[in-house]
């Protein structure tokens, strides 16, 4: 029964019995009856429990698994990337320029303009990790960082040219070549992973230009929370302002189109990634990022951007 309906058992189920999202099977009950199931929690997407185990993949960018009725992307080091994500998603060093200047123009905007030319280079994973050795100092958002600001010179391999699709959704012909860093101040280049949507790739970019700010401005040598915090209070910025002014637009977002200098995330599934992007930094349980974004933030609310960042630079902590 159902309130006052009755139901064949089958078509009760079928009617009433949550469903996989992943594999479309009707989700199993545990040893005591009950049907149990995990979520995402931004998502909602429902899954088995034993999916967590089987290898099943999860988009590198938004977390979501791999439904068995679609392929998502594999890209050249181990990485997937589900189509939604793809839609947007900036494939070499090139393509990221427009965002580039997008950024320098949101830090033109708050008063804190960049004043060096600071190179940027999208780089595939073996390429960040090595760079990310060559430094002599620096803290990392394990498991996997993302981008990062060089102050060492070093010889990087950056991506030259958009690699293509090809059999069985694999990203192949990537080109590369060589780059020499060299020191004219205290900041040598900014290194961004491949292949994350453009608003994933512009909060990391944002991020990574707090550090760069940071150096280039004559700060001290920061708590790893109080600096990647701020840092992190940047990216959120720069994202909730992108969600602000892409309020109104219905424009798709396309792989073309990332190429474009745009303002404002364009398509719904757009948005929402954005909305997702935040929502992790807002969630971090780290005690550096999480931690420190939370405290960060809460200091720019109650006394404003330029107050934070004046206290940061004669205490070295964040104004309570």
């Amino acid at each position: 029964m159902n309130g006052n309906y009755p139901y064949h058992k089958s078509c009760y189920k079928e009617h009433y019995h949550p469903k996989c999202d992943v594999c479309k099977h009707f989700i199993p009950t545990n040893p005591a009856g009950l049907i149990e199931y995990r979520a995402h929690p931004f998502w909602v997407q429902k899954y088995c429990p034993s999916h967590e185990h089987d290898r099943t993949p999860r988009c590198c960018s938004c977390e979501r698994m791999e439904p068995r009725d679609t392929r998502y992307v594999a890209l050249n080091d181990g990485r997937k990337l589900c189509l939604e994500c793809l839609d947007s998603a900036i494939m070499d060093t090139n393509e990221c320029q427009p965002l580039y200047l997008d950024i320098q123009e949101f830090y033109e905007g708050l008063n804190m303009k960049v004043q060096q030319q600071v190179p940027l280079l999208l780089v595939e994973r073996q390429a960040l990790n090595e760079a990310m050795e060559g430094e002599k100092s620096g803290h990392h958002h394990m498991p996997e960082t993302r981008g990062l600001c060089l102050s060492e010179e070093q010889t990087v391999s950056t991506i030259l040219r958009r690699p293509k699709i090809g059999n069985g959704n694999r990203v192949m012909n990537m080109i590369t070549e060589p780059c020499k860093l060299t020191r004219r101040c205290d900041v040598t280049a900014v290194l961004i992973l491949y292949g994350l949507p453009r608003l994933l790739t512009g909060s990391i970019l944002a991020h990574e230009m707090m550090h760069a700010w940071l150096r280039l401005n004559g700060y001290r040598t920061l708590a790893q929370d109080v600096e990647e915090g701020i840092c992190q209070v940047l990216a959120h910025m720069w994202l909730d302002a992108e969600l602000t002014s892409g309020s109104g637009s219905n424009v798709a977002s396309t792989s073309s189109a990332s190429t474009s200098s745009k303002k404002g995330a364009g398509s719904q599934c757009e948005r929402k990634l954005g909305q997702f992007f935040k929502h992790q930094i807002e969630s971090d349980t780290s005690l550096v990022y999480g931690a420190g974004f939370r405290a960060g933030h809460q200091a720019v609310l109650k006394y404003g951007l330029p107050a934070t960042l004046k206290h940061i630079q004669l205490t070295g902590n964040f104004p309570y």
